[in-house]
């Protein structure tokens, strides 16, 4: 079989050997790109003071990769940060347009963002300006409205316009009311 390749990727086989990569990344690129899209370095780094030990990563940035790495791997310690990171290094430097290194990663490093968000002069302000960006509210007909809730037995009385009605259960599909029992002896 031969693969017709570009000049560009022709030139640099012939110049060169050829070097793959290969690196686990479960879910990153896609929480990554998620937390991105809803802005999340912006909003961290308009609120968070930089730190003395922090190198050249803003802290929006080491709050979305440390938050990615908490999701993909289940694990919210600090100590591990920097082992996950070293693992992926390459795909997140394409990911973020920087250089990663596994040593911004160290929870000596870590320590200090966590401190700045606990506290309710940083921390609320970054919240106010996520949930800003995150949350649509819309003018929705008040016309009709329905819920579906959990179902649960009770003894309640159907009347003419009332929370509980005649009509379909979702626990019984032969059924005709919505409550399980009723005072006038309809039973679901």
């Amino acid at each position: 079989m031969q693969i017709q390749l570009s000049g560009q990727a022709e030139d640099l086989v012939r110049k060169s050997e050829l070097v793959i990569i290969t690196e686990r990344v479960d879910d990153v690129a896609l929480l990554i790109g998620q937390m991105i899209n809803m802005g999340l370095p912006e909003i961290w780094d308009r609120h968070l003071p930089r730190h003395w030990k922090q190198r050249g990563r803003s802290w929006g940035w080491t709050a979305v990769i440390w938050l990615a790495s908490i999701l993909t791997e289940g694990d919210h310690r600090k100590v591990s940060v920097a082992t996950d990171i070293a693992g992926m290094k390459h795909t997140l430097n394409q990911l973020t347009a920087q250089v990663i290194e596994p040593l911004d990663f160290r929870d000596d490093r870590l320590s200090p963002l966590l401190k700045h968000v606990r506290k309710p002069r940083y921390g609320h302000p970054i919240e106010r300006d996520l949930h800003a960006r995150s949350i649509a509210v819309y003018d929705l007909s008040q016309e009709a409205m329905r819920c579906d809730a959990t179902t649960v037995s009770g003894d309640h009385e159907v009347t003419a316009g009332g929370l509980w009605q005649f009509g379909q259960s979702k626990d019984d599909p032969g059924s005709h009311l919505l409550c399980p029992t009723a005072k006038n002896g309809i039973k679901s």
